[in-house]
Order: structure tokens, then C-alpha cells, then sequence
């Protein structure tokens, strides 16, 4: 057997071993990431159903705004609150999918 090419496969698959590396993350800077994001989606909601309101505000009013823009902010801000609900859903199942656990 060539030994030539057993060398020029294993430096092929040389570049694409990796080293597992483990995250230093501490169970409070994971926390409060989690927080965060779950504040920031919370606010993104908030923001399109504000969004939604003011604009259907405005239709009702008379005001000078296309009924397709109203429409269109409507949708999003029910798709936005879709999938939040699913999201919450998710969590909550996983929680109670936890403590059913045992230890």
C-alpha cells in the first residue's frame, strides 16, 4: 500500500477536525441573556400593536392614510402576537415537561 496516499488523506481531513471548546457561561450571564431577549421581544410586540392601533385609529378618524398600510399593519402585529402565543406555549410546555421529571 502507498503510504503517500494515506499522508495526503489525513492532511484532507486535518483542517476539519475541531476541538470542542465548553462555553464559560455562568448560569446568571445565561439568565440574564435570556431576559433580555425575552424583554426585547416582548417590547417588539408592544411596538407593532401600537403601530396597528394608531393606524387604525387614523382610519377611523378619516384621516388621510391607505387602507392596504392599515391592513398591512394589522397582519403583522396579529402575526407578531401568534407567534408569541406559540412561543409561550413552547416555554410553558417544556416547564411542565421538567417538573414532571424525576430526579
Amino acid at each position: 500500500m502507498n503510504s503517500a496516499g494515506i499522508n495526503s488523506v489525513s492532511q484532507m481531513v486535518r483542517p476539519f477536525e475541531t476541538k470542542v471548546s465548553t462555553p464559560t457561561t455562568t448560569p446568571y450571564e445565561a439568565q440574564k441573556s435570556f431576559s433580555s431577549v425575552l424583554k426585547q421581544s416582548i417590547e417588539n410586540l408592544n411596538k407593532t400593536q401600537l403601530q396597528s392601533d394608531a393606524m387604525t385609529g387614523k382610519l377611523a378618524r378619516g384621516e388621510n392614510v391607505d387602507l392596504h398600510q392599515v391592513m398591512i399593519a394589522s397582519q403583522k402585529a396579529s402575526i407578531t402576537l401568534q407567534a408569541t402565543m406559540e412561543v409561550r406555549n413552547k416555554v410553558v410546555e417544556a416547564y411542565q415537561e421538567m417538573m414532571r421529571m424525576q430526579v
